[in-house]
């Protein structure tokens, strides 16, 4: 089975930083690229960040030059570096593993999410 567990939420005033991270176990395949995405009440399901292997990044018009991601894809664990949080950032934030395995199978994988509240 698969597992990605996520950590780092929490309640942060507007402007404020804050700093999560996911960490995927078990039969993952080949991972391709790893990313969060968010969803707050309401709305639909949203790119935040992605990175692949190779190193290539790739950020939602919204966070661009706010938000950082970063990854070990050795250790299978993604960060997002969030800086100059605004309260529209609030959201539950997933974690997510894109793969493929030898056959050519594609496989995507979920966190559970953790909630991001910005607010003062």
């Amino acid at each position: 089975q698969v597992q990605l567990v996520e950590s780092g939420g929490g309640l942060v005033q507007p402007g404020g930083s804050l700093r999560l991270s996911c960490a995927a176990s078990g039969s993952l395949f080949d991972i391709y690229a790893m990313g969060w995405y968010r969803q707050d009440a309401g709305k639909v399901r949203e790119l935040v960040a992605t990175i692949d292997t190779g190193g290539a990044t790739k950020y939602g018009d919204s966070v661009k030059g706010r938000f950082t991601i970063s990854a070990d894809f050795a250790k299978s664990t993604v960060w997002l570096q969030m800086n100059s949080l605004k309260a529209s950032d609030t959201a539950v934030y997933y974690c997510n593993v894109y793969s493929t395995s030898d056959d050519g199978e594609e496989y995507d994988y979920w966190g559970q999410g953790t909630q991001v509240t910005v607010s003062s």
